[in-house]
């Protein structure tokens, strides 16, 4: 796998496109087109929050309905959750909006949108957008990024990332682009993420990549325990890139499903680092496990902890706290076989053995909990199965945040 610059348009035949519609920002952009010129197997995963935003229940229809996709509709600023009846219907009418001026059917354009919960969307301003979006969109590198800024709400970095593999003989390109700050928190995909390639692929094995990898990267994110109502990670694939037919279980799946979890796992991480008010992105490695499910339920455990949080924001190696949070995971392990250390670009520290502390530089300990990528690695003496989660610190910038969100 090669890594390459872009995003959504990084794949052959894909475009993009950015507009400020004045949904709920001002001086900014706030909606986004993907669109390919060629109809796209389409694969997807949702929230499993009961309480499911309009967009969700209509790119869910869209995806069971088995149809050619081919086009994206995102805005940022309004969730348009919690709208009832006329919440959907703007879904119908922003697709049968984007229908019209990019000349493909309604049930080929799936929706985003992301922001305040509660709020009815303007659709008069989401036609609108669309309408400047499909005169302008493009194949540019810069125009992927451009639609990636527009999705931000709170994030204050762009989330993308594009890779090429060798498939008989061919080039497949994989990018993709997320937003994610706030109301994340393991359980599916908290967040938006939207994946592209030119691959030519089975229905059945596209669905079947992206729902075997989100359990292993955005499932393994949380910034603040919440699982959004809007939750969607969208790959599509237009087959443009020639190579032959990708089908599930072959050792070409195999070198795609690899080349989507590391564009996955990245955009992931990207997401939990940029946690909202956070300085640092918080990995938490549980390893030596009896088996993955252990070590997934250890490692999100730690991450989950907001004492944890506290302590990677104090860069302060307060380990109790982590073995804490291991304790009431409910994985069973023996505490008195637990070794834990801290690493980071500044070094690796032990500060336990066996469950108890060993003695360690705290001045040593707190300079490498004050790096930006912070890891702390628990060894349970089990076995060899590991797994890793992601997460941030927490400061006083969440709650400076999240006061007053909503106005």
């Amino acid at each position: 796998m090669k890594q390459i610059k872009g995003g959504v348009t990084a794949a052959k035949g894909f475009e993009a496109a950015s507009t400020a519609a004045g949904i709920k920002y001002t001086g900014r952009t706030d909606m986004a087109l993907i669109y390919s010129q060629m109809p796209c197997a389409a694969a997807g995963t949702f929230t499993t929050n009961v309480v499911k935003a309009a967009p969700v229940r209509w790119d869910q229809q869209v995806i069971a309905g088995g149809g050619p996709v081919q086009a994206v509709v995102v805005n940022s600023g309004i969730a348009n959750a919690c709208t009832g009846k006329e919440g959907f219907a703007c879904c119908q009418n922003t697709a049968e909006a984007a229908a019209r001026v990019l000349d493909i059917p309604p049930a080929g354009i799936l929706i985003g949108s992301t922001g305040v919960i509660g709020k009815q969307m303007p659709v008069d301003k989401l036609t609108a957008g669309i309408q400047v979006m499909a005169e302008k969109k493009g194949a540019s590198l810069e125009s992927g990024t451009e639609a990636a800024k527009a999705i931000m709400t709170t994030d204050t970095c762009v989330k993308e990332l594009a890779a090429e593999i060798e498939i008989g003989g061919r080039t497949v390109t994989i990018g993709g682009m997320a937003k994610g700050s706030g109301m994340i928190h393991p359980n599916m995909c908290t967040m938006l993420a939207f994946i592209t390639t030119d691959a030519v692929i089975s229905k059945e094995a596209l669905q079947k990549a992206l729902s075997e990898d989100v359990g292993d990267t955005y499932n393994m994110i949380s910034v603040d325990g919440d699982t959004s109502t809007n939750d969607t990670v969208v790959l599509l694939a237009n087959g443009m890139a020639g190579n032959p037919e990708i089908t599930y279980g072959s050792a070409d799946y195999q070198k795609f499903a690899e080349a989507l979890h590391a564009i996955n796992e990245y955009l992931a991480k990207k997401i939990a680092g940029d946690g909202e008010g956070a300085t640092a992105l918080f990995e938490a490695k549980a390893v030596n496990c009896g088996d993955k499910e252990q070590a997934k339920t250890l490692a999100k455990s730690i991450v989950c902890s907001n004492l944890t949080k506290a302590a990677i924001a104090g860069h302060d190696a307060n380990w109790g706290r982590i073995l804490c949070a291991m304790g009431y995971s409910g994985a069973q392990f023996d505490p008195e076989k637990v070794d834990l250390y801290f690493e980071s670009e500044a070094g690796r520290i032990q500060i336990i053995e066996n469950g108890t502390a060993l003695s360690y530089s705290e001045e040593e300990a707190t300079k490498i909990l004050s790096e930006p990528y912070v890891t702390a690695v628990a060894d349970v003496k089990m076995g060899d199965a590991w797994a890793a989660a992601w997460g941030c610190d927490l400061t006083h910038g969440y709650i400076d945040i999240n006061a007053d969100y909503r106005s």
